[in-house]
């Protein structure tokens, strides 16, 4: 593991997590040591937690809550994961009100308002944004407590070789989002029925097949955005979106700007940023 503290201050640290396990290495207890987001930004793994197992790929949250147990597995991809990780001060989560449950959810399949947050975020991590990454993490714990409080603790009972054929699906789909995509392509080379397939991605993954499409293309669009200049429409296209009004009305939606506002928030835009935070 490859741990490198980006910054760290009394109310916040981000850190930037590498792994290498590979799937044959035993896993082992760990303990969170604090309250905890961790942005899944490439690669798959596995998250055992208060008896429930949870799989993580691209555009997850990894939610820890200070002083409890869990496990990671690697045992579907041998290619490592990428996570960004925002450690909480317990005055930060006292302030955010949401309640020690909402930092027991395990983790967060991938949700638009999330994601956009956390590519802001990693754009800041490797200096394309002007906002700091602190600020972008704090601003991402905010809305994850306001979308967790209102939602359930998912859980996964889907068998190990099916989760794995559901991981490596993601993985495909993660890789070729700008391609134009469908679920009995996506179902044949998984081996399965596009019905079968289609409940278990869902089971495993927590969006369906076309939602985690949509979001893939969210997340680099999201990270065009903050460390590119191209014209929006270029982007649009580039990401996979056949028609900009489609793309400009998804984005708005999942990220509660336009993509324009998006961009002036990533160059430090004072005004969005504000508006931000009072949305939260």
């Amino acid at each position: 593991m490859q741990i490198t503290t980006l910054t760290a201050t009394p109310t916040l640290a981000a850190i930037d997590y590498r792994c290498t396990a590979r799937p044959h290495e035993r896993p082992f207890t760990e303990m969170h040591g604090a309250f905890s987001l961790s942005y899944v930004r490439r690669g798959s793994f596995g998250y055992r937690y208060g008896g429930r197992a949870f799989e993580l790929v691209s555009g997850s949250l990894l939610v820890g809550c200070r002083g409890d147990e869990f496990v990671c597995t690697h045992e579907h991809y041998d290619g490592g994961d990428e996570c960004l990780s925002f450690h909480l001060s317990p005055a930060l989560v006292d302030e955010l009100r949401a309640g020690k449950n909402v930092w027991r959810v395990g983790c967060v399949p991938p949700l638009p308002g999330l994601m956009v947050l956390g590519e802001l975020a990693q754009a800041a991590a490797e200096g394309d944004c002007e906002l700091g990454v602190d600020e972008i993490g704090i601003l991402l714990a905010a809305r994850f407590a306001t979308l967790a409080s209102s939602r359930r603790p998912g859980r996964f009972a889907v068998p190990a070789r099916a989760r794995r054929r559901a991981v490596e699906a993601a993985l495909r789909i993660d890789e070729q989002c700008h391609e134009p995509l469908h679920l009995d392509d996506i179902a044949a080379k998984a081996g399965l029925s596009a019905y079968h397939f289609l409940r278990l991605f869902s089971a495993a993954i927590g969006a369906t097949p076309h939602q985690y499409l949509i979001r893939a293309r969210l997340r680099r669009a999201a990270r065009l955005l903050a460390a590119e200049d191209l014209p929006v429409t270029e982007i649009a296209a580039e990401v996979g979106f056949g028609d900009l009004s489609n793309f400009v009305r998804t984005f708005h939606r999942a990220a509660g700007a336009s993509p324009l506002a998006f961009r002036r928030l990533a160059s430090g835009d004072r005004e969005v940023l504000e508006e931000r935070l009072r949305s939260n």
